[in-house]
């Protein structure tokens, strides 16, 4: 990931225009700025989220409040509370999805 160029930005996330993406269960509400490639998010997972696919885009994520699982496509499992983070990269074999029981904010730049 780089950073574009661009000027000095100050975002007001709740000004900031929801999108709905829906799980196999559950929701996630993304709040997301584009910046060229560069993509920064808001995301606010429904308690009983489990995404519908597997992820090979590479983040850095960190859990805002409540709680998210992780797991791998290899059945590794990660759960991850408020103040933590994770970090995985666009190469390598760490696809993953997630899901949440009590539901989840997190801060995402991908």
């Amino acid at each position: 990931m780089k950073i574009p160029t661009l000027p000095f930005t100050v975002t007001d996330w709740s000004q900031v225009a929801a999108t709905t993406h829906r799980g196999v269960s559950g929701e996630a509400l993304w709040r997301t700025l584009n910046i060229g490639d560069l993509r920064v998010r808001m995301v606010e997972y429904s308690p009983g989220y489990l995404a519908d696919h597997w992820c090979d885009r590479g983040h850095v994520l960190y859990v805002l409040e409540g709680e998210l699982d992780t797991e791998l496509r290899d059945r590794r499992t990660f759960k991850l509370r408020t103040g933590m983070s994770y970090q995985v990269s666009d190469f390598g074999d760490a696809a993953h999805r997630s899901s949440t029981k009590t539901g989840a904010k997190l801060f995402i730049v991908d």
